[in-house]
C-alpha cells in the first residue's frame, strides 16, 4: 500500500516552526560564581545529548557578575567565557562590555530564558528579586536558585509570574542537584501530603557529624570551614536561616501554606554541647538540624533521632520524610549543595521549560 506523501508546504511549516523551537531557548545569565560556570560547564559537555533527547541547542546572550555585563544576540562563546573568568576574574574582559543597566539588558535583550544565581540575600532578596520581578514584567521565563526572594516573597513572585504567563522555576532552591521539590510534585501527585520534615542544610549536618564523631563545636565548624562547607561567615547555616528559608519555599510550593520566614520558629545549632551529642548518642540517637512542616506549623531547630530514622545521614547529605495518606513515608536523600549538583538543577528546569515552550 503507498501512503501519500504531505503537501511539501506541510513539511515546510513543520520545519520552520521545529527550528523557531531550536532558537527560543536564548539564555541571560546573571551570575557566574561557581553554579554559574558549571551550569555553562554544562551546557558544553551535554550539547550533543541536549540536542538528540530533547531537540534543543541553548544559547546564552548575556552573562553578569559583579564586573559588569557582556552580550551577544548570536550567542557567548562558552568556552571563551569560561577562560576569561577564570584568567582575568570577570566577564566585562570578554569583549565589548554592554553599556546598559542589567535591568535594561533583562528588559529588552531578546531572550526567553532569564537564570537568576545572585549570591542569597535574606533581608531583602536583594538584587535577586528586582531581577527576577524585571524578567517576569518582560515576559521572559525565570529559573533560580536564588532562595532569598522566594524566602521572603514566594506567593506574590508565583502570582507575578502566572499574571504574566511565564515558567517560573526554582527546583535547586531545596535540596540543590537532589529533586526533592519534583519528587513532592511529581511522584507522590495523586496522594496527599500531610506533613514533612527533614535536613536542609549540607553544612549544619556536616559539623552536627562530626561532633557525633567526638569533636566538639568549635572543632566541627573549624573543620568544615577548612573544608570549604562552610562560609566565613556561617551565620546563615548554623544559626538556621538558611534551613529556613528551603523550608518556606518546600511548605508553600509542597503544603500551599503561603508562608514567609517570619512564620517559622527558628533555634539554629551554636548552643548544641558535646555533652548533648555523647548523652543522644548513648541512646542510639544523633542531633541533627531538623526542618518541620506539619500544614501548619513551621519550625527549624536541633533534634535527637534515632540514628536508625532514614533522614539520619551523615556529612553534608540533605535528608527528607514526606508523610503521605496513602502510600505513607516516603524519603528522598542526596547532595544538598555543589557547582555541578546544582548546575544540573538548572538544566533539569531548563528542560522543563523546554517542553513549555514547545506544547
Amino acid at each position: 500500500m503507498v501512503y501519500p506523501q504531505a503537501p511539501l508546504t506541510r513539511i515546510q511549516t513543520y520545519l520552520t516552526g521545529y527550528f523557531k523551537i531550536l532558537e527560543k531557548l536564548r539564555l541571560v545569565l546573571l551570575g557566574f560564581g561557581v553554579v554559574g560556570q558549571s551550569f555553562v560547564k554544562l551546557l558544553l559537555s551535554h550539547s550533543a545529548d541536549l540536542f538528540n533527547d530533547y531537540g534543543i541547542k541553548p544559547k546564552v546572550v548575556a552573562c553578569a557578575d559583579n564586573g559588569g555585563i557582556v552580550t551577544s544576540n548570536q550567542g557567548l562563546d562558552l568556552d571563551r567565557l569560561l577562560s576569561v573568568k577564570k584568567k582575568k576574574k570577570s566577564v566585562i574582559h570578554y569583549g565589548s562590555s554592554e553599556s546598559s543597566s542589567i535591568l535594561d539588558v533583562i528588559e529588552n535583550m531578546d531572550a526567553e530564558v532569564v537564570i537568576e544565581l545572585t549570591p542569597t540575600n535574606i533581608k531583602d532578596g536583594e538584587p535577586g528579586k528586582t531581577h527576577i520581578v524585571t524578567a517576569m514584567k518582560s515576559g521572559k521565563n525565570v529559573i533560580t536558585v536564588n532562595k532569598g526572594p522566594l524566602a521572603l516573597e514566594f506567593p506574590s513572585l508565583v502570582e507575578l509570574a502566572d499574571y504574566n504567563r511565564i515558567a517560573f522555576k526554582f527546583s535547586g532552591t531545596v535540596g540543590g542537584g537532589t529533586p526533592i521539590l519534583e519528587f513532592a510534585k511529581r511522584c507522590l501527585k495523586g496522594d496527599r501530603i500531610l506533613s514533612f520534615e527533614g535536613i536542609l542544610n549540607g553544612t549544619t549536618n556536616y559539623i552536627l557529624s562530626k561532633m557525633f564523631e567526638g569533636l566538639n563545636f568549635s572543632q566541627a565548624l573549624q573543620d568544615a570551614s577548612e573544608k570549604g562547607y562552610a562560609e566565613k561567615d556561617p551565620t546563615l547555616d548554623i544559626d538556621g536561616y538558611d534551613a529556613v528559608a528551603k523550608l518556606v519555599i518546600a511548605s508553600n510550593l509542597v503544603m500551599n501554606m503561603k508562608s514567609t520566614m517570619s512564620d517559622v520558629k527558628r533555634t539554629g545549632i551554636r548552643n548544641v554541647q558535646a555533652s548533648d551529642v555523647t548523652k543522644e548518642r548513648k541512646k542510639g540517637n544523633a542531633i541533627k538540624l531538623i526542618a518541620t512542616c506539619d500544614g501548619k506549623n513551621l519550625t527549624v531547630e536541633p533534634k535527637a533521632i534515632s540514628t536508625k530514622d532514614p533522614i539520619c545521614v551523615d556529612g553534608i547529605l540533605n535528608a527528607i520524610t514526606f508523610t503521605c495518606q496513602h502510600s505513607g513515608h516516603q524519603t528522598i536523600i542526596g547532595k544538598g549543595a555543589g557547582g555541578m549538583e546544582t548546575a544540573s538543577s538548572i538544566l533539569r528546569d531548563l528542560i522543563d521549560i523546554r517542553n513549555i515552550i514547545r506544547s
